[in-house]
């Protein structure tokens, strides 16, 4: 059975590429320092699983070190396409966006086909680990197609992962870093402490009050941390399971579903989100630029959302 490890293999061969090209850029400043941290992600993908508690602290450490500590330098400029390949990239025109198209084609395909398919009588993956291998394979597709389009040389992927790398720097690894936190929120207990406080707040007494209150929640601890991945086992384990489900007898698929699209309403009004920090950061933009614009879409996604979740978890509305 093909599982994850495949899809983080992957992942870590990428960020060991970032690493060489980082250490390959001679007269750039900090580049053993970039170069140490993206081979120190690269280790954590390739052989996280093998170094243990005590081996993986150590390697977060190294991170903090090189990325806080003594930083990653400013990214190369980009390069610029001239000429003949100028020309090519022109007379592609709207095939430019086949590559992009690969990966929700592929995704969606391989979702629905990797788990009937069997070898030996056993299922080819798992259902639940489907979606995320046949996006992996939908993205080596569409790498390998750009590059028939463009005529692109064997190392332009290369370079450019390193690029764009070294643009995002540290945010690259944020939503790594923040869903880990929501496993170590768990651990500690904190949904119980957030119940707790959100009931003094609002009285969970009634389905209505305890939609609102999970929905609001899972926006509002978005936004604290950042990431909805890490918002939502929070409120899950405080208001989620045990009150939705549990006291009022809630469809936890719903539940579930609807709760993480609230929380993504909080990404979309939060500095904290990678997606915010990424292109104002890429593009020069002014401070919470990205944000102002999204924020009334946010709202109302919210809203609709906590309307659906009390139609749909307590089946107000067959689904």
């Amino acid at each position: 059975m093909i599982d994850l490890h495949l899809v983080y293999d992957l992942a870590g061969l990428v960020f060991a590429v970032v690493a060489v090209g980082c250490a390959l850029q001679r007269g750039a400043p900090r580049r053993a320092s970039a170069a140490a941290f993206w081979g120190l992600i690269a280790v954590s993908f390739l052989f996280g699983d093998r170094l243990g508690d005590l081996g993986n602290g150590w390697l977060v450490l190294g991170l903090a070190l090189f990325g806080g500590v003594f930083g990653l330098g400013p990214a190369p400029a980009a390069e610029t396409v001239e000429g003949e390949a100028a020309a090519r990239l022109s007379r592609l025109k709207g095939w430019l966006f086949a590559p992009l198209l690969v990966i929700p084609v592929v995704t969606l395909a391989g979702s629905l086909a990797l788990p009937a398919l069997r070898l030996h009588g056993q299922p080819l993956a798992s259902p639940k680990d489907a979606a995320i291998l046949a996006m992996a394979a939908g993205v080596v597709l569409a790498l390998i197609l750009a590059m028939v389009l463009t005529r692109a040389p064997p190392l332009a992927p290369a370079r450019a992962a390193t690029r764009l790398m070294q643009s995002v720097g540290q945010a690259a690894i944020l939503p790594q870093l923040l869903a880990a936190l929501g496993a170590v929120f768990v651990l500690a207990k904190v949904g119980t402490a957030v119940e707790t406080l959100i009931s003094r707040a609002i009285p969970l007494e009634t389905p209505l009050t305890a939609v609102i209150a999970f929905c609001l929640g899972m926006a509002v601890f978005t936004m604290a941390v950042g990431n909805a991945f890490a918002a939502f086992p929070i409120l899950v384990s405080g208001i989620g399971a045990p009150i939705l489900v549990g006291r009022f007898g809630g469809d936890p698929a719903a539940m579930g579903a609807i709760g993480m699209l609230s929380g993504f309403c909080g990404t979309l009004m939060t500095p904290m989100a990678a997606h915010n920090i990424v292109p104002t950061a890429l593009l020069e933009l002014p401070p919470w630029a990205v944000i102002r614009v999204q924020l009334p879409t946010a709202l109302i996604l919210l809203a609709i959302n906590i309307a659906l979740c009390d139609l749909l978890v307590f089946h107000h509305i067959p689904i």
